[in-house]
């Protein structure tokens, strides 16, 4: 299987600015959804019934179903875009059309069926933040043969003028009727220059001469297995089921996996886009419809299947961090996403420790055969958990200030489920964010706080502010653990990972540059290496935070180090750390990674939540300390019993 994660910026650029020449059709369940916002804080009983009312505040339409990869491709900057559906008359059938011409979509396709037809609709209520139970309109319609014939002749009158034509079904009870169903494969037979897109829920077997995107659960179950919604889906089932259906349509097949990306077969063979690792709060809704936008788009402008499902991996990466709604996004946040993207690596490894497998008598876990042919120049390390347990028990400080933060005056009193969310809220939010700068975290607690609504606006702090407030808290902590290292009571392998130091030693004496980089303040890196008795091994080479987000010590560190070497020469580099953050960049650069799944109270033994961390951003040998410190030089090809000659930089 071939991997296929990353569109170089320049191709990304090239596919977004081609993307107005895509001539796209859309033909399936169209829908509008409709948002309530709710307010309960005006709410008064009903003088009719006496139950409480739930006032709006706010309400909006978005298209929906079918309607959302039409959005999602007009967001894009496709501009020849035609829609094909039925909608009735009544007015959400109106405001339906009249959201598609707000987008520019020629909707001469549209066709009104006059009776035993409601338009489709999503009515979706949101209180206190949350999204209520749904109403669902459109749900028992019949799609008439006057309307099917109508359609099926929309469609022959415009397939000539399309690259790709999208066929989307979403109800079990919308216009893909038996008599449409025939009708539609008999124009797609006329028309083999057309790429038929197929993503039914119910009816992807209905269409054999389209390229069929649907996901794990669905592809499954057509290949004879039976899992239910909520069932863990194996990458191997989702390959073989790929595979089969394949060798079943002869035709390009998308499997996708959720936040385990997508598996692509066509005849080039099989390829994997991996997920992508995002920090910011998401929602799935609309996802796959972003996804399939964005592989039309590709499609049309003459991409790959595999390339096409990369690009549609960065459409949906944007919008499912839109919440509450069925988000579309620009080329803007495109590129953002995809000048550097976070992938998530062997998410199944990450999370069974059972797959594990080990270098020969040691506790080295090789989750990636090492390359061949690599020579070792530059060390980076991380600081705080790979090296340094002086800040040990971060986590344990940052998490209740956060929960203070975001509830503000609200915390003594706040129901147990509200406090049990955001509690939930917050530690997903550490461990996402481990090892990216402290300024970065609390810009985003800074949000976090505005989005719950607990704290007035002007009581809100930057991130600077409540920077100040978590550093407080653990510099007293850091204080005291450098005083009680001052005065004897503890010794540096008090405060530091197993053989770390000796590791640092071995790699000096072979001649390996060390860098060493970290997310916390610069001037509280170079302080405690130094009381720690290892600054000067890194000859100057010491890197931290500052009080710009932009700059980021570890991407700054290996930018430098490419710099001087050349970008042929990451090979070159190797990244000790206990976080996402310098295995991920590593990883993007071509070098190789260390992760360290430490235990930093007992610093030694194995740390599982850091193990499945570091290997999902990319970490190729895990270890959970550095006690088997020969083993491990051996491995990275370093003698660990005399020194090298140093070499050439």
């Amino acid at each position: 299987m071939a991997l296929f994660p990353t569109i170089l910026p320049a191709r990304l650029k090239e596919i977004l600015a081609a993307i107005g020449q895509a001539r796209i059709g859309v033909v399936g369940d169209f829908c509008v959804d409709s948002y309530y916002i709710v307010d309960t804080a005006a709410s008064e009983p009903s003088l009719e019934t006496g139950l409480a009312t739930r006032p709006v505040r706010e309400q909006f339409a978005t298209p929906g179903g079918a309607g959302n990869v039409v959005a999602n491709l007009h967001a894009l900057g496709a501009t020849a875009i035609r829609a094909f559906a039925v909608v009735g008359p009544d007015s959400l059938g109106l405001q339906l059309v009249q959201l598609l011409k707000n987008l520019q979509v020629d909707t001469t396709g549209v066709i009104v069926q006059p009776t035993g037809w409601q338009t489709h609709s999503y009515l979706k209520p949101i209180v206190n933040r949350e999204e209520c139970h749904r109403y669902d309109f459109g749900g028992f319609n019949t799609l008439s043969s006057p309307s099917a014939h109508a359609l099926l002749a929309a469609l022959a009158a415009a397939l000539s003028g399309l690259d790709v034509l999208v066929v989307n079904q979403q109800f079990k009870r919308g216009l893909h009727s038996e008599e449409f169903q025939a009708g539609l494969n008999a124009l797609l037979l006329r028309h083999p220059k057309v790429v038929a897109l197929i993503d039914c829920r119910q009816l992807s077997h209905a269409y054999p001469t389209g390229w069929c995107k649907l996901n794990d659960l669905e592809a499954t179950r057509l290949c004879g297995l039976t899992h239910l919604p909520k069932d863990p889906i194996t990458r191997q089932e989702a390959v073989d089921s790929a595979v089969q259906l394949f060798a079943r349509w002869q035709h390009p097949v998308f499997v996708t996996r959720g936040r385990h990306g997508c598996v692509v077969i066509d005849p080039q063979g099989v390829h994997e886009i991996p997920g992508l690792h995002i920090i910011k709060p998401t929602d799935t809704v609309g996802a796959g419809d972003s996804m399939m936008a964005g592989i039309a788009a590709g499609l049309a402008f003459g991409a790959s299947p595999a390339e096409a499902a990369a690009f549609g991996n960065y459409v949906a990466g944007v919008t499912v961090q839109k919440l509450q709604q069925t988000g579309t996004a620009s080329p803007a946040e495109i590129l953002a996403i995809g000048e550097s993207p976070d992938y998530v690596y062997q998410p199944e490894l990450a999370e069974d420790l059972r797959r594990a497998t080990y270098h020969p008598g040691t506790a080295i876990e090789i989750a990636e055969p090492l390359p061949a042919d690599f020579v070792i120049r530059h060390a980076i390390f991380d600081h705080d958990g790979t090296i340094s347990t002086l800040r040990q028990g971060w986590e344990q400080v940052m998490e209740p200030m956060m929960i203070q933060a975001i509830l503000g005056p609200a915390a003594p009193t706040i129901d147990r489920a509200t406090y049990e969310r955001v509690t939930r809220q917050a530690r997903e939010f550490i461990d996402k964010t481990t090892g990216i700068q402290t300024l970065q975290q609390m810009h985003g607690l800074s949000l976090m706080v505005r989005a719950a609504g607990f704290v007035p606006e002007p009581e809100i702090l930057d991130a600077p502010g409540y920077k100040r407030i978590y550093n407080d808290a653990l510099m007293g902590l850091v204080r005291e653990r450098k005083a009680r290292l001052q005065r004897g009571e503890l010794g540096v392998e008090d405060y530091t990972m197993k053989n770390a130091v000796a590791l640092l030693q071995a790699l000096h004496r072979a001649g390996v540059r060390l860098y060493l980089a970290s997310g916390t303040d610069e001037q509280d890196v170079v302080l405690e290496a130094a009381a720690l008795g290892y600054a000067a091994l890194f000859e100057g080479r010491i890197y931290g935070a500052s009080q710009d987000m932009a700059h980021d010590a570890k991407r700054m560190v290996l930018d430098r180090i490419l710099g001087e070497i050349g970008p042929g020469s990451a090979a070159h580099i190797v990244t000790f750390g206990d976080g996402p953050v310098e295995i991920r960049e590593t990883r993007k650069r071509g070098g190789l990674t260390v992760g360290v799944a430490s235990n930093e109270v007992q610093r030694f033994g194995l740390q599982l939540e850091k193990r499945s961390r570091v290997i999902r951003a990319g970490a190729q040998l895990v270890v959970p300390d550095f006690s088997q410190l020969g083993a491990l030089l051996a491995l990275l090809r370093l003698n660990p019993k005399s020194p090298a000659t140093p070499p050439k930089p």
